[in-house]
């Protein structure tokens, strides 16, 4: 180790330096205009679908903004600097999260857990991943799960393109929660924004593309890794879909602890004050302005708050929503 690697290794004061991210925008078939529009990402175009906002993964490599690692990607920090995240430096940044704004519906997709991934997809982490709407046309629904009983009923179903009775539809509102277990079929439908946070992972398998078409073909379906990993029987609603729209203001409310990660809500109303006493605290502004500690902050912002900050003040009006690895 160089003796300036030893110097900023050893160097406290990066406990207290908050990593701002550029994010990374994609363009999608079913992708809309609001992340340009509302958000103001240059790199933001009239059909962008997702934002990744903090993300170290090789599809989408976030940048530091700032201070000391300004220019390095969020994996090269991670690399190398793994104290920042309370890390032991094995391993690769755990979560992915990113804001989707769909205007139409996306395709039918299955995520494998971590077993069938690394298994399948040469070492990849699986996906469990969870939603909070942000924003949706009324009257407004998401694909979540299906109505076979039994594996042999599944596949019948799937090879009779009996789509309309198979997949379970369910109303949503603006401020729910939604958590998507591998193995869940599982679909944003058009005239949904939502905000995301997930396992590492970018492995998708799509079973039902409604025929469309890309750059005049249809889009790869993976039906038989699919139907290898679809849950049966689905999981019931109660054990997916929550209510998130009201929480008490000035405090970090949880939202999820499961065994990848733990999602919190926080209506900043004023001022508030929390202790970042995670391994770190990657944090989204989602709507309103203020400030975090000296730093002036937005709706569309990406942060994260290393290993060991400490105290933390927050001001004006906005609303947050931060994740820490489990």
């Amino acid at each position: 180790m160089s003796v300036e690697n030893n110097r900023i290794e050893n160097d406290s004061t990066l406990k207290k330096e908050i990593l701002f991210l550029d994010p990374v925008c994609t363009e999608n078939i079913w992708g809309g205009s609001r992340l340009k529009e509302e958000f103001h990402y240059p790199s933001a175009g009239e059909q962008t679908g997702e934002c990744w906002g903090i993300s170290a993964h090789p599809n989408g490599d976030g940048t530091v903004k700032n201070g000391t690692f300004a220019g390095m990607h969020l994996s090269e920090v991670w690399d190398a600097h793994p104290q920042l995240f309370g890390s032991d430096g094995k391993g690769e940044f755990p979560l992915l999260a990113k804001i989707i704004d769909a205007r139409e519906d996306l395709s039918i997709q299955v995520h494998p857990d971590d077993r069938y991934a690394r298994e399948h997809e040469n070492g990849a982490n699986g996906k469990t991943e969870c939603w909070y709407i942000l924003d949706c046309d009324q009257p407004a629904s998401l694909i979540i799960g299906h109505e076979a009983r039994t594996k042999e009923e599944l596949v019948q179903m799937i090879e009779e393109d009996r789509w309309t009775q198979l997949l379970r539809e369910v109303p949503v509102q603006k401020g729910d929660f939604i958590k998507i277990e591998p193995g869940t079929v599982h679909a944003i439908k058009g005239g949904c924004l939502i905000f995301e946070t997930q396992q590492n992972s970018d492995v998708t398998y799509r079973l039902y593309d409604y025929g469309r078409l890309s750059n005049g073909r249809p889009r790869e379906l993976h039906l038989d890794k699919s139907i290898d990993v679809i849950r049966v029987p689905a999981a019931e609603m109660d054990q997916c879909i929550d209510s998130a729209e009201t929480v008490s203001e000035n405090q970090m409310h949880q939202l999820l602890d499961c065994d990848y990660f733990t999602i919190f809500k926080m209506v900043v109303k004023g001022e508030a004050k929390l202790e970042q006493t995670y391994p770190f605290l990657a944090v989204s502004v989602l709507e309103g302005s203020g400030f975090i500690d000296e730093h002036p902050v937005q709706k569309g912002d990406h942060l994260i708050l290393p290993f060991g900050y400490g105290s933390v003040c927050l001001r004006g009006e906005m609303m947050l929503m931060a994740s820490t690895k489990r």
